[in-house]
């Protein structure tokens, strides 16, 4: 009897709970069993192993394996547990020293000719290997994000015998260096770009500097795109810490590029995603949607009352929380989900309702179901609504050069450095009791603020983002009190579409 232990890494959530892979040698007939909630992707392992250490010029051990998965109340999916079982093996029929072992974490997938393939979420892995102070073998294609993690002692391996060699001491491991912060892209839409709309520009920088949630309404073509894909060119780069939790919810889709992990998310999802490709799930592993890709930047959601309604009935919780929830049978799993959410839509179905030239068509009725598309607890989580009418031709060619994204960025971010200074967070993500101690409103304007939540029947939520605006507005100008003027102008900036 023979008995050998590998530490490795699941995926739940963003998280990576430590899994031992307990391998077992008794005698009796030849058979492998593995056990400890495998997904068919695991359960295949044991074919994929056997091929490898084949081809590796290893033997695989005729003996009955038994194949531990703990803890076994944890659904184990992937094939991210080809190589620690391999190794295990390995270590139990005394075909490699197990010293190693003990002090490591083994991710990656085999290939039948003994390949160590990549995995999606190795920067979780890596995160929690660093956290528990221990080594970690992964696949070479996974380098690029594990040199993301600061000070981690990891060897990449690209053969099931470059790991062999490495335990048995004849190669050493690999200190990775961090890579160096990528410049800015030139490639950046520029704000300067866009003629006229000085109302909805206005709103675009409120939204950057105090991460506020914006819709903008008018006709097809008047610019809402392009002023909502000039949003992240406003916002200051991701911190680092920020910029690693970005890059570990990206991680776990696969196809992250570690070369844009400074890089604030735009994510443009179509009408028609589903509420799954939204919020996130699946079978087995739960994997990010949408809202949780887009943590720690921009939501843009075009044509919004074309999505499906419980897909935007999802977004609630997420708007006010920062952070989505997936419960399944087995599995509850929590993303981060603080994104900054700017979204699009035409007056009417065909989009020229109001217009100069006369083309609306739609009945009353028609708009009356296109807009009950919106609920109004929905658009009670919208911070600024502003309309971006149609511009005439003349206007357009006449119209001067607005302000370039660099200098409105310069006063986003000094907006921003203020909040930090002042609350640790942003105007946007400011609870009751906190926007109380930091929203200090001068007689006048708080009288306007009643005046105004009075009028014009507000709720509380729309009373404190309203606030929350004025707020905003003061740290653009550079003073601490919200005087009448800020008020003013973020009720301006709320103007409901209808």
């Amino acid at each position: 009897m023979a008995l050998a232990t590998v530490s490795t890494r699941a995926l739940l959530g963003v998280a990576a709970p430590s899994v031992t892979v307990e391998v077992h040698l008794a005698n009796g007939l030849p058979s492998v069993t593995v056990v400890g909630l495998p997904d068919a992707e695991v359960r295949e392992a044991r074919d994929r192993v056997r091929a490898a250490l084949a081809s590796s010029g290893c033997e695989f051990p005729l003996r009955r394996i038994t194949i531990n998965l703990a803890p076994a109340d944890l659904p184990k999916s992937g094939s991210r547990f080809d190589l620690p079982i391999a190794l295990a093996l390995l270590a139990a029929s005394n075909q490699v020293p197990p010293q190693r072992l003990a002090s490591s974490d083994v991710i990656g997938e085999l290939g039948l000719d003994g390949a160590v393939r990549p995995v999606p979420g190795i920067l979780p892995a890596a995160l929690a290997a660093k956290a528990a102070g221990r080594a970690l073998i992964l696949p070479a294609a996974n380098t690029a994000e594990a040199q993301l993690v600061s000070d981690l002692v990891c060897y990449p391996v690209s053969h099931l015998n470059d790991a062999i060699a490495w335990l048995r001491g004849e190669t050493p491991a690999v200190d990775l260096p961090r890579p160096a912060p990528l410049p800015p892209s030139s490639a950046t839409p520029d704000l300067a770009e866009v003629k006229g709309q000085a109302a909805a520009k206005r709103a675009l920088e409120v939204a950057a500097a105090g991460g506020h949630s914006l819709l903008l309404f008018g006709p097809p073509g008047s610019g809402k795109s392009m002023l909502a894909q000039r949003l992240p060119g406003l916002l200051p780069m991701l911190t680092e810490a920020e910029a690693l939790e970005c890059a570990a919810i990206h991680s776990l889709i696969g196809g992250f590029d570690p070369a844009t992990w400074r890089q604030r998310p735009f994510r443009a999802p179509h009408h028609t995603a589903s509420v799954a490709a939204m919020i996130g799930g699946g079978q087995g592993l739960m994997l990010p949607g949408e809202i949780a890709l887009a943590h720690h930047g921009v939501l843009f959601l075009d044509e919004l009352p074309e999505f499906r309604r419980e897909v935007l009935e999802a977004l609630r919780e997420p708007l006010e929380n920062g952070a989505i929830t997936i419960a399944r049978l087995r599995q509850r799993v929590t993303f981060p989900a603080r994104f900054q959410l700017v979204a699009a839509m035409n007056p009417c179905p065909c989009g020229y309702l109001g217009d100069p030239s006369g083309r609306c068509q739609c009945t009353p009725t028609a708009i009356a179901r296109y807009r009950a598309r919106l609920s109004g607890p929905v658009l009670d989580r919208l911070d600024l609504m502003v309309e971006a009418p149609r511009l005439s031709a003349e206007t357009l060619i006449a119209a001067p050069a607005g302000e370039p994204t660099t200098v409105v960025a310069t006063r986003v971010a000094a907006a921003i450095d203020r909040q930090r200074e002042r609350q640790k967070k942003r105007n946007a993500e400011l609870t009751p009791r906190e926007l109380a101690e930091v929203a200090q409103l001068s007689p006048a304007a708080e009288q306007l603020l009643v005046t105004a939540s009075e009028r014009l029947q507000l709720s509380a939520r729309s009373h404190h983002r309203l606030v929350k605006v004025a707020r905003t507005l003061a740290d653009l100008d550079g003073v601490a009190a919200i005087a009448p003027r800020h008020v003013a102008e973020a009720i301006q900036l709320r103007r409901t579409p209808w």
